[in-house]
């Protein structure tokens, strides 16, 4: 992982941010990268809600790169509080469910 980070709202709860490979789309090495968010009560919830979604090894270590505010925003109006978007920032592409991105990734990829 690259970087990722976190920010404490002022409910308490938080929004983490990861920078992850995104998933091959073909079976071909990733290489691409996105940047996940993440809206939870807490880091380790965060976290435990990636995992349950079949991403295995995802850790948060340090806060190196915190999400932004209007990243903070992008997750906070998004329903399932989760969503990403390929890296480098791309102002024009908008923010995905990230059930899209694993989606479409075959059964042995987790």
């Amino acid at each position: 992982m690259a970087g990722g980070g976190f920010a404490r709202l002022l409910d308490g709860s938080v929004v983490v941010a990861l920078s992850l490979a995104a998933p091959p789309a073909d079976g071909s090495a990733p290489g691409a990268r996105v940047r996940v968010l993440v809206h939870a009560a807490n880091r380790a919830r965060a976290l435990t809600r990636l995992r349950n979604l079949g991403l295995r090894s995802v850790y948060l270590r340090g806060n190196t790169e915190p999400p932004t505010p209007d990243e903070i925003t992008a997750v906070l109006h998004h329903p399932d509080g989760m969503v990403w978007r390929s890296i480098p920032d791309d102002d024009t592409e908008s923010w995905h469910p990230l059930a899209s991105l694993l989606r479409d990734r075959p059964a042995d990829a987790v």
